[in-house]
């Protein structure tokens, strides 16, 4: 794993302290780019997050949809827990947490806004680091390419639904308007763009010319996620300053959350005797989450300055040291599946 991703946790950390500080020395520069929006869309965040998304849609191969058939339990899993499952449960926990146990802790103004950016995180599971995880685990590299390319065909049509529904539930207004939007700027047309760049890319020169586009496209992925932290922090600074403990209890439910769903699907991927290049990483897609989504979103239907906002960057936050630790511990368990 490059140095730079596998202390992506401490750029993070730099990026929000950036963030926080570049607010109180420049408030009028961040006053400005928050008024940068078009149909409750700002548009610096727009571009920033294309930064992040389209360089994984360009790795992502429809055509494996093809093998979709073979070696269906790992499949199952996937689809089963990260549709079904992953996002109620989420929904629960911020209800759980932040209506009952924090309740004492947070102003009940904006309990709603943690609930919603819990319920966007679990609605949206992971569709490029997942590629990285299963790498470090020695997963089937065609398998996760398939996982992968059927839960980006589901997230188009199930991820609006799922949240308009858990929304509804939790008694928050759903502005459908700007929910779809969101979907379409975020998930369909970088997917498409990225189907017709890797057109283009395998006619020239097949997934050599593929690897090598994305690899130089990469930094600014990662410089889109620096940046859009920066952003959201710096709105967000004199909230956390005033109350430190907030950021731990936003993510107290985001850390059982990922152990527990990875500990559903790596049980239920054991108990179906699955081979362990296929356990680990149908385990790990459910646990990791598409954060690039949900930040968007996040932003579209309740503002930069939102609780909503603030949960998915702390979702960003603690997926990196959540997902090595997870890796390490389906290494350490790799003879307990079938080879």
């Amino acid at each position: 794993m490059p140095v730079f991703e596998r202390y992506l946790s401490l750029w993070l950390l730099l990026s929000i302290i950036a963030g926080i500080v570049l607010a109180d020395l420049m408030p009028g520069l961040f006053s400005l780019l928050a008024g940068l929006e078009y149909a409750s869309v700002n548009l610096v965040v727009a571009v920033l997050i294309w930064a992040m998304v389209y360089p994984m849609m360009v790795a992502v191969d429809f055509s494996s949809l093809r093998r979709v058939g073979e070696r269906p339990k790992g499949l199952v899993i996937t689809v089963t827990v990260n549709w079904l499952i992953k996002p109620f449960t989420m929904a629960a926990l911020g209800v759980l947490f932040f209506q009952y146990v924090f309740a004492d802790l947070i102003d009940p103004a904006d309990t709603g806004q943690y609930i919603a950016g819990l319920i966007l995180l679990g609605a949206a599971p992971c569709t490029a680091m997942v590629f990285v995880w299963s790498q470090l685990t020695k997963g089937d590299p065609n398998y996760t390419l398939v996982q992968v390319s059927l839960n980006d065909v589901i997230m188009v049509f199930a991820f609006a639904p799922i949240v308009a529904l858990l929304l509804g539930v939790t008694e928050l207004s759903v502005p459908w308007e700007t929910l779809v939007l969101s979907v379409v700027l975020y998930v369909v047309l970088p997917l498409a763009a990225g189907a017709w760049t890797r057109t283009r890319l395998v006619a020239r020169g097949g997934e050599v010319a593929v690897a090598a586009f994305t690899a130089r496209i990469k930094p600014a992925s990662v410089m889109g996620l620096l940046l859009t932290v920066v952003l959201l922090f710096g709105f967000q600074g004199n909230v956390i300053l005033e109350n430190p403990l907030l950021i731990l209890l936003l993510a107290t439910p985001i850390l059982i959350q990922s152990y527990g769903i990875f500990a559903l699907a790596y049980a239920w991927a054991w108990k179906w005797k699955v081979p362990h290049n296929v356990a680990a990483p149908c385990a790990l897609i459910g646990t990791s989450n598409f954060f690039e989504l949900a930040v968007a979103v996040a932003i579209g239907l309740f503002g930069l300055n939102s609780g909503a906002a603030l949960v998915t960057v702390v979702g960003v936050l603690v997926e990196v040291p959540v997902m090595l630790s997870l890796v390490w511990f389906a290494n350490r368990t790799r003879q307990r599946f079938p080879t």
